[in-house]
């Protein structure tokens, strides 16, 4: 399994936010139990959030992530997904 960095960048407002981050985080948190969610969280100061992921391959984990209500709501304008070689921490090699 590989590990993956991805960054969403949000083109909602805080107040939108807001509405459907209760099932966002319900959703990570889903994800998390299963075992393909290691971390996640927002960015300080900026629209964005990073999350570290485990999957099989780049196609399985995008399709994941067109799950996410956050995505479902439109309200990421980007996301990035580039697979990352940990060499060090609890998730390296």
């Amino acid at each position: 399994m590989a590990i993956f960095a991805v960054t969403y960048f949000y083109t909602a407002d805080a107040d939108e936010l807001a509405l459907v981050r209760p099932s966002h985080r319900q959703w990570l948190s889903d994800q998390l139990d299963e075992g393909s969610l290691l971390a996640s969280g927002p960015m300080v100061d900026t629209p964005s959030a990073l999350l570290i992921w485990r999957a099989t391959d780049l196609a399985e984990l995008s399709k994941l992530l067109d799950e996410d209500p956050f995505d479902i709501a439109g309200f990421i304008g980007e996301r990035t997904i580039t697979e990352w070689n940990p060499v060090f921490g609890p998730w390296s090699n």
